[in-house]
Formats: C-alpha cells, structure tokens, sequence
C-alpha cells in the first residue's frame, strides 16, 4: 500500500469509528491522559491501530462482538502478535467495556502508561484528568472582521486558516461573555478604522464585570486610532458597561478596576495580563500545589504571574514570588494588603530566561512552584535542580516542554511522584499537567 493510499485508509477508518471508539477518544485525544498523545487509526506494518501513543509504544485495540468468532480471535491474536514485534505494546477492550465501565478502562490505560514511565526510569501516579465543565471559560479571544456587505462580526479562525467563523452561541465560554456579543461587536467596529486591522478582543470575565484588551490594530501609517475613533469606542464602551477598554495594554477608559480573586486576596488585574482560562481549572491546580507544599517553612513562587498560586501558598509559609511582568508583579503587591491571614510575600519582577533564579537566590526555600509558558524553564529548572528544595511542583501547558524539564529534575536526584492531567480546554489540542516532584 502506497503512503498515500495508507493515509487515504487511515482517514476513512477515522471517520467510520465506532460509537465506543469516540467516547474513549474524548479521554484520550489532545494530551488528556497526563499529557501524553494518541493518534487515531494508525498504521504499524499491514495493520491500522485502533489507537497508538508513539512516545509510549502503546497500542489500545477495541474489539466489537464480531471478534467473539474463533477464525476472527486467531487473526486478533495474529495481528497483535505483528504489531508487538514492532516493539508495541498492546492492551485491548472490547466495546462493551468501554460503554459500560469506562472508568475501569482508563484506569488500566493510565496503570499501562505507569508502566511505561517506570521502565524510562520515571515512576509516578498518573491521576485522573480533571475536566473543566462547560460554559466556564472566562477569557476568549474573539477576531473582528467587516464582512462584504459591511457588517463586523466576532468570530474565531478555523484551524491553520485567516477564514473567520461567526460566533453567536459557544457552549466552552461563559454565558455572560455570549451574552454581550452584540455590544462587543458595536465596540469592535471602532477598531477597524483601517483597512489593515485585524483586531482581536481579548476579554476576561472579572469581579469588576468585562475586560476587553484589543490588539492586532494597525499602528505604521496615520499612528494608530485617530481621535475620533477612539471616542467611538469609548462611548461603545460605555453603553457595554465595560469595565475596562484597552489597546495593546494601554488604557482608553476605565469605569471600574477590574479585580480577580487569588485565594484569600483580591488583585487588581493589569490590562491584557494573564489569567488562567477557567476557574474551576484554575482551583483544581491551586489545590494540588498547596497540598503538595504543606508543612513547607519557605516557598518560592517562579513565573507567579499577578499571583495565581502566590496568595494560596501564602497562607501555608512565606512566599518569594517572580515574573518577567512589571504589570502583574505590580499587581500582585497591590493584593498584598486585601487579605489577611497570609505570610509575608517578597515579589520581584525578573526575566527568569534571561536571570533565572540561582540556588543561593532561592536559599532557605524547601519547596518550590513554577508555572512557565509554552517554552518551558529548562534554564530555571537547571537552577532549581541545584537548590536544597525538597517539594517542587510543575505546572506547565505543554507536555513536550514538560517532560524535558521533568528529566532535568529526575536526574537531579527528584522523583516525579505523581501528575495530574487538568483539560482546561475542552475540545482542543491543548492540556495543563501539575506534577509534584520529591526527594
């Protein structure tokens, strides 16, 4: 079979998959099963798995009543026995397994991906991925286009493409930033004075009520908005009732502060600073690092954002906290006073790429939590492998990045004693791990 008629098969079988293969699908796909991805009806010698971690060589294989025949139990058994001489493991179900008792299926999924872990020398507990429910994502980024016939609409880009898809109801966001739909389109036609702009609104849901940071708006020729179309999204920003409108971070009009709650504090939130998409997320995470670090007598918080951790861990020991944001590390001394019962909290803003912090930085802290952007800390990480910390909890949004930290800290002397998958984004390709190393 030619690669390209391989391909062609693989995509049919994709598409003719059993109701049983979609359900286990939506356990498995984007990285959900502690960060490790599977692909659907791939190929391995003459044969197409049902599903296949590459990184693992693990194979799973669902068998419908048809395999219950001995002629169709020899061929299963023959195949199988081609598919682990490739060097594959092979774990199989049988549908009704998957229908009726799925949780013990990815119970022994995650049991075989332990396995696999500790044959690399990695040992851990793979815990259960924690899903987000639906309509709880409080930031979206919503893309402004003015269609042929003059009307602005909001929408999001269809994969890899510039091709706008018009939102009007999305069952991931929460119903209030739907709901306001109609007034953002009003304040996004303001922004498309020039026929180059491409704005993105980019809106969280605060305590104060919504937050929009607009960027992608033309800014070399005629030097940005004009004066009179920023009063045009100012007045649209009123009649939103808005409660903060910026552009690229910088204030047009403020009507009130928008705050966020960290734990016990309550911190004012920078314009067009981070925020972790759902709450309900966001607290599954915050509760594993701060069980993790009990009984900790100093705590370092590394890229700590406005203070999404640094607040929670405050109230078990004193806390050092640092990011490369001015804005956030600003913030997050603003929150310092809103909450009591909390230890002391050092904040300090610092590129930790450029200037990670060293061993006789982090001196004195016997657990320590870092929660990086997609690229990773490997430099940071070095770092923290040579500091006495006994506790370090990962948070990271990338599982490839993720596991090459990981080997940093393993090597170091850690043991990766358990992650947990945290699917903060439904029905995407990404997914959060928090994982609690120890030594």
């Amino acid at each position: 079979m030619t690669p390209g008629a391989r391909t062609a098969r693989a995509r049919d079988l994709r598409r003719r998959q059993t109701h049983a293969e979609a359900l286990l699908w939506q356990y498995l796909r984007a990285g959900r099963l502690a960060g490790f991805r599977f692909r659907r009806q791939h190929p391995i010698g003459r044969y197409f798995a049902d599903f296949a971690c590459l990184s693992l060589r693990l194979v799973i294989e669902l068998d419908g009543r048809i395999h219950d025949g001995d002629p169709r139990q020899l061929a299963d058994h023959q195949r199988q026995q081609e598919i682990e001489s490739f060097g594959w493991c092979v774990l199989r179900f049988t549908n009704e397994q998957v229908t009726r008792s799925l949780p013990a299926v990815l119970a022994a999924i995650r049991e075989q991906v332990r396995l696999a872990l500790a044959r690399e020398g990695i040992e851990t507990e793979v815990e259960a991925t924690v899903a987000s429910p639906a309509g709880t994502r409080r930031r979206a980024a919503l893309h402004a286009r003015r269609t042929q016939d003059g009307r602005v609409v909001l929408g999001f880009k269809a994969r890899r493409s510039w091709r706008l898809v018009e939102v009007r109801e999305c069952p991931v966001a929460d119903p209030r930033i739907i709901r306001a739909m109609p007034a953002l389109t009003e304040v996004a036609a303001a922004f498309l004075e020039h026929p180059k702009s491409a704005p993105t609104l980019h809106v969280t849901w605060t305590l104060s009520g919504l937050d929009v940071d607009v960027t992608g708006v033309e800014r070399r020729s005629g030097g940005g908005l004009s004066a009179d179309a920023q009063m045009r999204a100012i007045a649209a920003a009123h009649r939103a009732d808005l409660a903060r409108l910026s552009l690229a971070g910088d204030t047009l009009v403020m009507a009130r502060q928008p705050k966020i709650g960290f734990g016990p504090a309550t911190v004012p939130l920078p314009a067009g600073g981070f925020l972790q998409a759902v709450p309900q997320a966001e607290a599954a995470m915050v509760e594993r690092a701060v069980a993790a670090v009990k009984g900790a007598r100093k705590i370092a918080d590394l890229f700590c954002g406005a203070g999404t951790f640094t607040f929670p861990l405050a109230t078990v020991a004193p806390v050092i906290a640092a990011d490369a944001s001015k804005a956030g590390i600003e913030a997050l001394k603003a929150g310092v006073g809103s909450a009591k019962g909390m230890k002391a909290i050092t904040a300090e803003a610092r590129d930790l790429f450029r200037r990670p912090l060293t061993p006789y930085d982090l001196k004195g802290c016997d657990a320590i939590v870092f929660d990086p952007p997609r690229a990773g800390a490997i430099d940071q990480t070095a770092q923290i492998a040579g500091t006495k910390a006994g506790v370090v909890v990962g948070v990271s949004c990338n599982p490839q990045t993720f596991a090459r930290d990981a080997r940093v800290l393993i090597d170091a002397g850690f043991r990766l004693e358990r992650v947990t998958p945290v699917d903060q984004f439904l029905w995407s390709a990404h997914v959060e791990l928090v994982s609690v190393f120890k030594r």
